[in-house]
């Protein structure tokens, strides 16, 4: 990595191993058209056996938006984290590298320029390296973890132009990471850079976990704060799916729990305003919009989403539910028959009354004008948890993800 301190991912490359936010930007596939992709899969939910790679990022289903906070030298503008990449891990921590050497490309700036003049507008302010050569850094995060995207292959274009899925994929980077403000998100929090202030490492968490509602990895050299990784799934393809937040698909943080120093810019100063504004950041709560209706998953906010029986599943394939209208709500439909509230227990099946729900203002499914739903723990492996509507040891809520 082109970078004043050692990467983390260097640290952790075989680590061992969802409110959801849709991060929309409106970034679209330039050049020519991405693979269509009618029914696509949740990245890390799918067995993956019998999928399309151009519609589901596999074996690298987890994509992580990386950033930097370079001080010595101050690198980028001083209110505002730098661009490091955009990552595919393997969902279990490990991850693939350099996957296609004879996609190696050069001139990459002289590319995004004739292309997208204001794509690489942004590039020169804000995906900065260290030591002042970014074509070599571009070139860098390409060849190492772009060629390893498996929607961004050729064979996933139609009508493919070359290089078309470079610009994609600096794209892509650059969408996501305008949503992701870390610098405005901790000053939110009262954490700034300072020359003497201290932090501590749940403090910092929590502030930058706010935006998506999971955890993010943070990294320290010797201390001092300089790393933030954004853990996503993704639905569909890179190019035109959604991006689902997640927890980190390993232990990798490297800041200890207290006396984090967050240091200054100095010397380096603010960019002056856009003159096309900068998406706002993420709503860490659904998007009322994403209505139940139709086909959808159903998501649960502690990770994983329901199964056919109506069972909740952390590490499986999800079920696909059929939303249809019913008086002031709804009802849902699996594979295995209809939906309801079967002692005081969600289930689905052939003998399974249908029960009639709602959602509330913030997208939650409702049961009864409540949205918390219980289950005795969470799942893990191969296991599943019944959810109810009536207090247990664990509340969750749940959520839509149309497909």
């Amino acid at each position: 990595m082109y970078s004043s301190v050692p990467s983390l991912r260097s640290l952790v490359k075989f680590a061992l191993g969802t409110t959801q936010v849709a991060l929309g930007f409106g970034g679209v596939a330039i050049g020519g058209a991405p693979a269509s992709c009618p029914n696509p899969e949740l990245s890390c939910h799918s067995s993956g056996s019998n999928s399309n790679t151009c519609c589901l990022n596999a074996p690298g289903g987890q994509i992580l938006q990386t950033q930097f906070w370079d001080t010595n030298p101050p690198t980028g503008p001083s209110n505002s984290w730098t661009i490091h990449g955009l990552w595919p891990d393997n969902c279990d921590g490990t991850y693939e590298a350099n996957c296609d050497s004879s996609r190696v490309y050069t001139g990459i700036d002289s590319t995004i320029g004739s292309a997208n003049p204001a794509l690489l507008d942004y590039m020169n302010t804000y995906w900065k390296d260290y030591k002042g050569d970014d074509e070599t850094f571009w070139e860098h995060e390409w060849s190492k973890h772009g060629t390893c995207i498996s929607t961004l292959e050729p064979r996933c274009y139609i009508r493919y132009s070359p290089r078309e899925e470079l610009i994609d994929y600096f794209q892509k980077t650059v969408d996501l990471f305008k949503g992701l403000d870390t610098y405005k998100t901790l000053a939110a929090a009262g954490i700034t850079p300072s020359s003497s202030q201290t932090y501590n490492l749940n403090d910092i968490q929590n502030a930058i976990s706010s935006v998506t509602g999971h955890q993010v990895t943070l990294g320290c050299k010797s201390g001092v704060f300089n790393e933030v990784w954004y853990h996503f799934n993704v639905l569909g393809s890179l190019q035109t799916g959604q991006f689902v937040a997640a927890d980190p698909d390993g232990t990798k943080s490297t800041c200890p729990s207290r006396g984090i120093r967050y240091l200054p810019k100095a010397g380096s100063p603010a960019p002056p305003d856009p003159t096309d504004p900068t998406p706002p950041l993420p709503d860490p709560t659904p998007n009322p919009g994403n209505s139940f209706s139709g086909k959808g998953f159903l998501q649960v906010s502690s990770g994983g989403c329901l199964i056919s029986n109506g069972k909740w599943f952390t590490s499986g394939t999800c079920a696909t539910y059929t939303a249809t209208a019913s008086g002031d709500g709804f009802t849902l439909e699996s594979r295995k028959g209809n939906c309801g509230i079967v002692n005081d227990a969600f289930s689905c099946g052939p003998k399974v009354s249908s029960s009639t729900f709602s959602s509330d203002s913030s997208g939650f499914l409702e049961f009864n004008g409540g949205n918390a739903f219980y289950s005795d723990s969470v799942p893990h492996g191969s296991a599943k948890a019944v959810l109810f509507t009536v207090p247990h040891a664990k509340s969750v809520q749940i959520t839509w993800q149309s497909v």
